[in-house]
Order: C-alpha cells, then sequence, then structure tokens
C-alpha cells in the first residue's frame, strides 16, 4: 500500500490569497496543534484565551500588547509566547504577516 506525501504549504503562496487583515487561513495541523497564518494590519480587538497561543513573526514589525505589561515588539523571525488568560493584541502600524501556533478551537477573538 503506498502511502501519499501530504502536500507542503507555500508561506508565500498562501499570503497571495489572504483577503486582508486579520483573516487567517490554516496551513498545517500537527498533533493537537493547528499553525495559521493571518496578515496584521491596525488594531485588533482585546481577548484573552484558555490556551497559550505563539505567534512567529514571519514579515514586517508589530507589537504585542498585554495588559499590564509593556508590548513585545517583534520583527521577522521572532516568537514569542503569550501565556492562557493574558488579555492581549496585536498591533501593527505596517502589514506584518504572523503564523499562530494554537489548538484547532481556538476563536480568533478569544474567550
Amino acid at each position: 500500500m503506498k502511502i501519499e506525501q501530504p502536500a507542503a504549504a507555500s508561506i508565500p503562496q498562501v499570503i497571495g490569497t489572504l483577503p486582508g487583515p486579520f483573516q487567517q487561513r490554516e496551513l498545517a495541523r500537527a498533533n493537537d496543534a493547528v499553525v495559521r497564518l493571518a496578515q496584521l494590519h491596525g488594531e485588533f480587538p482585546w481577548h484573552d484565551h484558555d490556551e497559550d497561543e505563539l505567534f512567529l513573526c514571519w514579515d514586517g514589525t508589530f507589537r504585542i500588547e498585554i495588559e499590564g505589561r509593556d508590548p513585545v515588539t517583534m520583527v521577522a523571525g521572532d516568537v514569542f509566547v503569550v501565556p492562557k488568560g493574558l488579555r492581549h493584541r496585536p498591533v501593527a502600524d505596517e502589514p506584518a504577516h504572523v503564523l499562530l501556533v494554537e489548538r484547532a478551537e481556538t476563536r480568533q477573538y478569544g474567550n
């Protein structure tokens, strides 16, 4: 029996299909996690999650504002995890792209 190899996801190609800021596309699943790609531009609403959320800056620059803490500035190649339960929001003055690693059931606008 031949096992088919899954297709690789091309991040640059998927970026070209994003309809606008804060619209996500699922790239891959591994175990209990999903990798999503999104464009950031402007201010996302404040929210929190019942689980950690990993941000990997693919390109551009953005900041993650966290309630009661200093913002975290992200540039291409940076990784940051927002611990569960912390109110936060990403803010990008210019378009940027981010990979998000989270549970498949994680809601974009939080719990």
